[in-house]
């Protein structure tokens, strides 16, 4: 959320975690405090082309304290590369696998594994992988991890077994970081890609915003209103110490990690109206980069590092503009629709993830081809926010309101599949996705 956002938009309950800060006192909670998100996960939608895989419940599964089975089937089926064939249990890694039996329930790829507790108290987790087509042996792994890892290591499995099979990196070992919304209290929290998982990053009563991950992922950017106005503060999320960035006269707002992680681009108002800024991640060499009179906010990085992507009303209404950092004029990206905010880029530089307007006050989630200018409409929710790309590019996490709900959803990028990550909490709002790092 940017300062943008907050000055413009009408008050309402999607912008609440935007509100103006109140006067009780700030209290804060390192990484390291566990805190489970309790996220339940629906999934719905048809994909075109999906493999049909076959994976049974772990054998033994039930001693590692989690459900390693369903935890995978779940990651493959969210990505919308695969479609999970019902199979009987019993199966495990060291069984040989009767290619005819399987290829009766129309599976192409089979996966089995088992969790077994050594005596020092890790859990031995192994998979293997079989291409039902071909006959053939894939190979598989084992973890010896601790038991508070084995989920994790459910998540490795999946990875593994989609890279295998697609030949693509997966994100399911990936992390997430969001910010909930409790009665008067708001947490920024760590998660799995799947919403579980979940530890506080800072607790407080006063409003957090506008998350922003470093690319090594040992860093969150974030915008705090503690000190009863917006400042920019960079956290370690191992250690959980934590340094303002920018605490400038007015708001300071919107910060977003250059590429290479040396720079951040910020939305200050020190001289008067929000423009972009550019500043080093110790805190020194300040840049102004627009000298407009309008609102310019919500600054993204293309991949390259060579150019912005941001918000203005300079045209009359919020629509997204591309600068390069060279210097030259902004060239405006988005002409479908008179209100668009919110851009995310994808790590190939192809696609822009953006929130449209609609009448009615309708916030619908929409993709961009930079190349071509062709828009598409994803989601059919009414109150979309915050998109953001997994770092595979094949998945965006946002979020909606469903059913009364506050939710986080993640979408393949034709909207075909899409799982809703449903808390227990109040209010769930401006999810980021994470790089590689785990």
């Amino acid at each position: 959320m940017s300062i943008f956002e907050s000055m413009t938009f009408p008050m309402s309950r999607r912008k609440a975690l935007g509100a103006v800060a109140n006067t009780a006192a700030v209290a804060l909670s390192a990484v390291s405090l566990p805190t489970r998100a309790q996220f339940r996960v629906e999934i719905s939608g048809v994909g075109g082309s999906q493999i049909p895989i076959a994976l049974p419940d772990f054998r033994d599964e039930s001693r590692s304290g989690q459900a390693i089975g369903a935890i995978i089937r779940a990651d493959l089926e969210r990505s919308g590369q695969f479609r999970n064939i019902e199979s009987p249990s019993g199966l495990f890694e060291g069984s040989t696998p009767t290619w005819s039996e399987w290829r009766a329930r129309n599976a192409d790829a089979l996966a089995a594994g088992s969790a077994t507790r050594l005596a020092d108290g890790r859990i031995d987790v192994r998979y293997k992988l079989w291409d039902v087509v071909k006959g053939q042996d894939l190979g598989g792994e084992a973890y010896a991890v601790i038991a508070e890892d084995v989920r994790l290591s459910a998540h490795r499995i999946a990875d593994a077994i989609y890279k295998k099979l697609t030949g693509e990196r997966g994100v399911f070992a990936t992390r997430m970081a969001y910010v909930t919304k409790t009665g008067g209290r708001y947490a920024l929290r760590i998660a799995d890609a799947d919403g579980e998982g979940g530890q506080v990053a800072l607790a407080s009563p006063d409003p957090i915003i506008s998350p922003a991950w470093s690319p090594n992922g040992r860093e969150l950017a974030y915008v705090s209103f503690e000190s009863r106005k917006a400042v920019v503060w960079i956290q370690d999320l191992s250690t959980g110490r934590r340094r303002v960035l920018a605490d400038f006269r007015g708001s300071n707002s919107s910060p977003a990690f250059s590429p290479d992680g040396q720079q951040l681009a910020l939305t200050l108002s020190r001289d008067g109206g929000s423009q972009l800024f550019l500043m080093n991640r110790d805190g020194g060499g300040l840049r102004r980069l627009t000298q407009s009179s309008a609102i310019d906010t919500e600054a993204v990085f293309s991949p390259d590092g060579r150019s912005l992507f941001f918000v203005s009303d300079r045209g009359g209404g919020p629509q997204i503009y591309r600068m390069a950092l060279a210097g030259g004029a902004a060239e405006r990206v988005t002409f479908n629709g008179a209100y668009n905010i919110s851009p995310d880029i994808s790590p190939d530089g192809r696609t822009m993830a953006f929130i449209t307007r609609l009448g009615g006050g309708i916030f619908r989630l929409c993709v961009m081809d930079l190349a071509s200018g062709a828009v598409q409409q994803i989601s059919d929710t009414t109150d979309d926010e915050s998109p953001s790309f997994s770092p595979n590019g094949r998945l965006l996490v946002y979020a909606t309101r469903v059913g009364g709900r506050d939710v986080l959803m993640t979408t393949t990028l034709d909207g075909k599949i899409k799982a809703k990550l449903i808390a227990s909490l109040a209010d769930v709002r401006e999810p980021v996705w994470g790089p590689f790092t785990r």
